[in-house]
């Protein structure tokens, strides 16, 4: 058995490594190959493979080994609207929970964020917005629903940052998001919830778009 650290270390490397295409979906994933990459054994990159088999990152098929698993766009539509509902939640939770320190770091997020989509830096403001969701989850304190979500987005990663390439989509986004931090730093539940469910229902409607 491999030390768990280990694991757990080169399963959070291939998991960006997959949210940044390096690998990309499709590709074989070799047990040898990776070891040599990564500078470590086989059982530890045959553990690793597990887990994000296990997330849904990657997938195995009989002989051929284990691939990373292509995401169809339906999929990442469904995906989005389910997280609608679960983020929706937690935006209320966090919302009724937060506190003076977690506001001003909230809103400090949120102000970056408008910057890098003012500013057309559109890695940046990818990076924020995401971290505007995973704070604002870390202040609901849903443990259960936040390993549920970031499975999820881990699925549909690829298909979030199309959505922010497209023309004006940063600048609405941006709009979106702060509409949503500012109802969960009044401490508005109802608010807080319905912006969240809305702003993920309309990147479900966008990513429809992107099938015809």
């Amino acid at each position: 058995m491999s030390e768990p650290s280990a694991v757990g270390g080169l399963a959070e490397t291939l998991r960006l490594a997959i949210h940044h295409g390096e690998l990309t979906p499709g590709q074989r994933l070799v047990e040898a190959e990776l070891a040599k990459r990564y500078r470590t054994s086989r059982g530890t990159v045959r553990e690793a493979l597990v887990l994000l088999t296990n997330e849904g990152l990657v997938s195995r098929e009989p002989n051929r080994g284990a691939q990373v698993r292509p995401v169809s766009l339906a999929e990442a539509i469904e995906i989005t609207e389910v997280r609608a509902m679960l983020e929706g939640l937690c935006a209320a939770k966090a919302a009724q929970a937060i506190t003076a320190t977690e506001r001003r770091q909230l809103r400090a997020i949120g102000r970056r964020m408008n910057e890098a989509a003012e500013t057309g830096d559109i890695l940046v403001y990818g990076r924020l917005s995401q971290q505007v969701h995973i704070r604002v989850r870390e202040i609901a304190a849903q443990d259960t629903i936040s390993g549920i979500l970031e499975r999820l987005r881990c699925q549909s990663v690829r298909y979030q940052f199309q959505v922010a390439l497209l023309p004006g989509r940063a600048a609405h986004g941006a709009r979106e998001h702060s509409a949503i931090i500012d109802a969960v730093c009044s401490r508005d539940p109802t608010a807080a919830e319905h912006l969240m469910r809305v702003h993920l229902e309309t990147v479900a409607d966008v990513l429809r778009g992107l099938e015809t």
